[in-house]
């Protein structure tokens, strides 16, 4: 049964079929209010042409929708809305947008790249720091969180971004607890905080951490060659080579880089593969 205490007493959920007195008082209300508002020719909605201009010059002025929105105290996509066409708009909502002065934004709702805090999360994430606890260490709603961590936004408050780097210089030096998370950033391939101190750049966004994953695998492999041709240079069998690599290549590996250098013929593996 449904009590007033499930839930805040609402129009909306009067509409949806609450029998409860407290939410048809919430509606009665509305309706007092929206009779009132029409006995006085005051208009709910307004022709959205002056908003939407507002909201281009606003733009022009190195606004983002979502400063924009953060300014108007509304939603996110009413602005974006606005933008493609809608032709009408509440006239709470224009008077919102409207007085949101033009000039630059204020130094507090400045957007910058989000790439930087993309990573941070996703690098906490994979040493076992889940959105649902970072949300609640960093003071950041989770769904935004898992918002920017999935890399669906662009750009992220400056606020927010300092937030993030700060937190992050603490919480990588204490793995979370969560194997769950760990195991989430593996199977997506985010890089843990290991990865970007080896190779920095964490917040350039021009920087490819597929190809660096790709160029350090080479690098790697053409070292472990090196190795593998110094020991039997040396005199060692491939099984003691093996051995003294701990695995990290292939018996089979091994053998043929061996047999490359006795033969002084490099084996094509592409030709082979042909």
């Amino acid at each position: 049964m449904t009590t007033a205490a499930d839930h805040t007493p609402s129009r909306g959920c009067y509409q949806r079929g609450c029998p409860l007195p407290e939410c048809a008082q919430e509606n009665y209300r509305y309706m007092c209010r929206l009779r009132l508002s029409y006995h006085r020719g005051e208009r709910r909605r307004t022709d959205a042409t002056q908003t939407a201009h507002h909201i281009e010059r606003l733009i022009e002025a190195d606004w983002t929708q979502a400063q924009i929105a953060r300014a108007a105290g509304i939603a996110h996509h009413i602005v974006g809305d606005i933008r493609r066409g809608q032709p009408i708009v509440a006239t709470t909502t224009a008077r919102s947008i409207l007085a949101v002065p033009i000039g630059p934004p204020p130094a507090d709702t400045r957007d910058v790249d989000a790439t930087g805090t993309t990573r941070r999360l996703r690098a906490l994430v994979a040493i076992g720091w889940p959105i649902a606890q970072l949300s609640t260490r960093l003071g950041i709603w989770p769904t935004a969180l898992g918002n920017i961590a999935r890399g669906e936004l662009e750009h992220v408050r400056a606020t927010t971004a300092d937030t993030v780097a700060l937190h992050y210089q603490h919480l990588i030096q204490h793995p979370g607890p969560s194997n769950r998370a760990r195991i989430l950033a593996r199977n997506k391939g985010w890089r843990d905080p290991q990865w970007w101190e080896d190779y920095g750049r964490i917040d350039d966004p021009d920087f490819d951490p597929e190809a660096a994953d790709e160029f350090g695998f080479r690098e790697r492999a053409k070292l472990r060659r090196e190795e593998i041709i110094h020991l039997a240079w040396h005199g060692d069998t491939p099984d003691q080579i093996h051995a003294r690599l701990d695995d990290e290549v292939s018996i089979s590996t091994v053998r043929q880089i061996v047999q490359e250098w006795r033969s002084g013929q490099k084996h094509d593996r592409k030709q082979v593969a042909a």
